[in-house]
């Protein structure tokens, strides 16, 4: 089972929040006084308070099934929020997770890439938003990129390979359109590749580490020897995939967007 190091995760927190914030832009208007909004991958809920800051009379509940990830967050910001509304955290598995009530937004950020057929979900929270209610999320497009392609081979000559995500993990930006498009909605979908450039010494290496490789480290996790070697191999693929620059190390990232308002 994969388990997460919120340390490790926000250590670019920067840099991974401004796609959340860049969705955040496109969503329109929500209907209720005090909008209901559910977070579905909240994660250590640094982007949660985001929500906050956009609906401060919103009542918003992040969820995620990582322990470690809502310890994080709840230490951190739950509670009453500035404007009125509130801010809580729960535990949820989104591969089953279904609105016990009707919300005004749910929003997913880096998260629908960890459940396969996630879009077989989207008619059920969809059903379960208010009139006018808005679905929203964005996850990486980057798993042909060469930190991905570099880590599934290394993986695969390891016979690891079922440890970890292929490049059907997401969908084209069409093919989102297209589904949440026959499902009713308004929909808004884009991509978008950032240029992050990132500091320090293998800082792919370390971007990884707090996502993508997740899965691989705990399946090597009672063998020492193995996860090391892995990782000099990995390293030294990644070095030479992203060579540093003048001014840093220079990480594509592709990202897909979608946002799908339900009608009145």
């Amino acid at each position: 089972m994969t388990t997460w190091d919120p340390a490790q995760y926000l250590r670019h927190a920067g840099h991974r929040a401004r796609p959340f914030t860049d969705l955040l832009s496109r969503v329109p208007d929500l209907p209720g006084r005090s909008p209901l909004i559910a977070d579905l991958g909240c994660g250590p809920g640094n982007v949660t308070t985001l929500l906050a800051t956009r609906w401060p009379t919103a009542r918003i509940t992040g969820y995620d099934n990582s322990a470690e990830m809502l310890d994080k967050a709840r230490v951190e910001y739950a509670g009453p929020t500035a404007g009125g509304g509130s801010l809580d955290f729960a535990h949820a598995d989104v591969r089953t997770w279904a609105p016990a009530q009707p919300y005004d937004l749910i929003i997913s950020n880096a998260t629908l890439q960890w459940v396969p057929g996630h879009v077989e979900r989207f008619a059920e929270w969809i059903a379960g938003l208010a009139p006018g209610g808005t679905f929203a999320f964005q996850v990486p497009g980057n798993f042909g990129s060469p930190s991905h392609r570099l880590m599934r081979e290394l993986a695969e000559s390891a016979g690891l390979a079922d440890a970890l995500r292929h490049e059907d993990a997401v969908l084209t930006t069409e093919a989102y359109l297209a589904v949440l498009a026959d499902l009713g909605c308004e929909v808004d979908a884009w991509e978008t590749t950032y240029v992050h450039l990132l500091q320090g010494e293998d800082p792919v290496l370390d971007w990884v580490k707090g996502t993508g490789l997740r899965p691989l480290l705990a399946a090597l996790a009672d063998d020492p020897g193995a996860r090391e070697g892995f990782l000099a191999a990995y390293r030294s693929a990644l070095r030479e995939a992203y060579p540093r620059g003048p001014h840093g190390t220079p990480f594509p990232f592709r990202r897909v967007f979608a946002v799908a308002r339900k009608e009145n």
